[in-house]
């Protein structure tokens, strides 16, 4: 990176830091940013994540799977605010790992592997506005201004300007989420896993899913992982956190999912 490339890059985020330090996620957290989520920043090195995510791992081409994920996806974005629904791309890639993500730039994924924990449209559900939940409390950007303001913002404002190396590149598209590829794992935190299991689960509830099935989607995982370290050697809450979590929401929940069905919103996702 050149020293006026660098000047820019780093100008970009002194600005930002002072316009965006303080904001608020969809729950009312208070939220620590240098990055402005709307800025085009984070969805461009989101952008730049799922393309190469997409040239080094295989993608299914099962025309069934691929309307079964987009049809849950679409279900999902449909009752997000404004155009925010608009426009993302859906991918489902071979993996046999038991997950899925989504980055900013509008991105989804989804691994072959979650389909034998999320058995129902309404556990992929969960699993899926869970990612999307990430996306729409801006948890990358809060994860991403956090590790710049510990170690400095030279590799952010590589990626910024189009001039990172790999280990930068490694580092900032591990913040995003990326990590499993880029080799350097970055988890969200337990509030941010919390906060969008909340988010994930007004999504699913205002799409017409059946609530009660995120408690039994955490169940399977349960089941599927059993080697897991217990909560506090982990960012993750343990499965029985979620669940007990989400027992507390479930009320609500329901009558969200009523409402839904009574406007005609009853999605019939088949694989």
């Amino acid at each position: 990176m050149n020293k006026s490339n660098r000047t820019v890059a780093l100008a970009a985020i002194a600005v930002a830091s002072i316009l965006v330090a303080c904001a608020e996620s969809p729950t009312g957290r208070k939220q620590f940013m240098l990055f402005s989520p709307d800025a085009g920043q984070m969805n461009k090195m989101g952008a730049v994540a799922f393309d190469d995510l997409k040239k080094k791992q295989k993608t299914n081409t099962d025309p069934a799977l691929n309307r079964y994920v987009e049809c849950v996806s679409n279900a999902l974005l449909a009752v997000l605010p404004g155009d925010e629904g608009k426009g993302w791309e859906i991918k489902v890639f071979e993996d046999d790992t038991p997950n899925a993500f989504a980055l900013p730039g509008k991105k989804i994924g989804v691994h072959t592997g979650i389909l034998k924990v999320a058995t129902t449209q309404s556990e992929l559900a969960t699993v899926i506005g869970h990612e999307i939940g990430h996306v729409e409390a801006h948890h990358s950007a809060e994860r991403l201004s956090q590790q710049t303001a510990a170690s400095g913002a030279l590799a952010v404002a590589a990626i910024i300007a189009g001039t990172s190396d790999n280990t930068q590149q490694a580092v900032v598209m591990g913040a995003l989420g990326a990590g499993v590829t880029y080799g350097v794992l970055m988890p969200f935190s337990r509030t941010q896993e919390s906060e969008a299991d909340t988010i994930g689960l007004r999504y699913m509830a205002q799409a017409g899913f059946n609530p009660d099935e995120s408690v039994t989607l955490w169940q399977n995982m349960a089941a599927f992982s059993k080697d897991k370290p217990p909560e506090f050697l982990s960012t993750h809450p343990s499965d029985q956190t979620r669940m007990s979590a989400l027992n507390r929401q479930l009320l609500a929940a329901e009558d969200t999912a009523q409402e839904a069905h009574a406007a005609g919103r009853r999605p019939n996702c088949k694989r």
